[in-house]
């Protein structure tokens, strides 16, 4: 795979090193404006009008022209302007139009001045200020451009991108397809959920996270359940993946250990790097190429295995989806406690995220093992320590990465 896996790899160089190797593989097409929810753009999106597409009022109000204006004079109303019912009569000198928000405003309007700022007298109105030019008035296409870009491809539509389009006119956009998931469990102590648990046994609870983050992602997934520790059903379904999906991603059978095996599989059906990374949790992780799928190979811990998705493989697959990532936001805060930290890994720590009397404060959810499972369903952001740092003293600024998208 092209990188040194002696030593502890660097979350920033396994992020690139993937990310340089990947390429959207998802084809587009058109779809119905209500069908393209969820779904990501395949190509920029132009304006086919001005926005808005006459000069309108920004307020119920009157319209007038500044030369008939003239203090403590009154005008006289000729017409009244409504949204959709535009004033189409004559307008006269001395006059000013009765006009409501979103009309288009009279040809030869100055400005408009709200109802607030006169006095009414049947239809003598008496203005009690004097109007700026252009005041009140929202000009033709100064929100949006004929034919300027309003969405760039890879944009995700989401709510907020539906509307706008709609207002647009747009009746069809070209998107991409759903990328494609395939993801197993590996391990003989795993066991469903819903059946009793011998001695020795776990639940198998990393495939459900795993599958509600590609949820979260508009991917298609192929669930393949739990595949026990068997050379001939592990290849078989890697070989079904490869053959079904875009991506393969499992959980378990990365670490030392535990790799030997598996290694020897994948080496045998594609080229796969295992990796030790430099982040606390997650340090074992596998990447890499089946004949035809990219593989993730995430650990067998649960919160590592959450952490390494949201951190590695949420980018890796946008990319491969054709989809713009923006890193998550990072901010500073004080924690409220001291926190255990070595130097030697990129921490994730789960906390709780406050606004406190003097700004953002943050507390540990409790034991960072990885797992305690519970530590992150109680966490609304990251604690992130940084590789060199040991022991947080109470009082200390830290980064933290609140939760969205994947782990809101």
């Amino acid at each position: 795979m092209g990188f040194d896996t002696s030593g502890l790899l660097p979350l920033s160089d396994a992020l690139q090193g993937m990310l340089e190797q990947l390429a959207c593989c998802c084809d587009s097409k058109q779809l119905p404006l209500p069908e393209a929810l969820g779904r990501v753009l395949a190509c920029d999106i132009a304006s086919p009008l001005a926005v808005p597409p006459f000069d309108n009022s920004a307020m119920d109000g009157y319209a007038v022209r500044l030369s008939d204006l003239t203090a403590g004079t009154p005008l006289i109303m000729a017409g009244k302007a409504f949204a959709g019912q535009p004033y189409q009569g004559e307008w006269p000198a001395g006059h000013c139009v009765r006009i409501m928000t979103g009309a288009p405003v009279p040809e030869g309007t100055d400005a408009v001045v709200m109802q607030e700022e006169t006095q009414a007298d049947g239809d003598r109105i008496t203005f009690l200020t004097q109007p700026e030019p252009g005041q009140n008035i929202r000009r033709a296409g100064s929100d949006i451009g004929k034919g300027a870009c309003v969405l760039q491809a890879g944009t995700r539509l989401t709510p907020r991108e539906m509307p706008l389009l709609a207002s647009l006119g747009i009746a069809t956009v070209p998107v991409r397809r759903p990328l494609k998931v395939a993801i197993f469990s590996t391990g003989d102590e795993l066991k469903p959920v819903g059946t009793p648990l011998a001695h020795g046994d776990i639940y198998d609870s990393n495939r459900y996270g795993v599958r509600a983050m590609l949820a979260r992602l508009g991917c298609d997934c192929l669930d393949l359940g739990i595949i026990p520790d068997d050379p001939a059903q592990l290849r078989a379904a890697f070989i079904h993946a490869d053959e079904e999906a875009d991506v393969l991603i499992t959980t378990g059978g990365v670490s030392v250990g535990e790799a030997d095996f598996t290694k020897q599989l994948l080496d045998e059906l594609g080229e796969i790097g295992f990796w030790k990374l430099a982040i606390k949790p997650g340090k074992p992780f596998a990447f890499g190429r089946l004949p035809r799928a990219w593989f993730f190979g995430l650990p067998g811990n649960p919160v590592s295995a959450m952490v390494t998705f949201d951190q590695l493989v949420q980018p890796a697959l946008a990319k491969l989806a054709g989809q713009r990532f923006e890193r998550p936001l990072q901010l500073q805060a004080v924690t409220t406690e001291q926190l255990k930290k070595s130097p030697g890994r990129l921490d994730f720590q789960r906390g709780i995220l406050s606004q406190g009397p003097n700004g953002l404060e943050v507390r540990s959810t409790g034991s960072q093992d990885s797992a305690v499972f519970s530590s992150l369903s109680r966490a609304n952001c990251y604690i992130v320590l940084e590789r060199e740092r040991g022991r947080v003293a109470a009082g200390e600024t830290v980064t933290v990465e609140p939760f969205g998208g994947l782990l809101l």
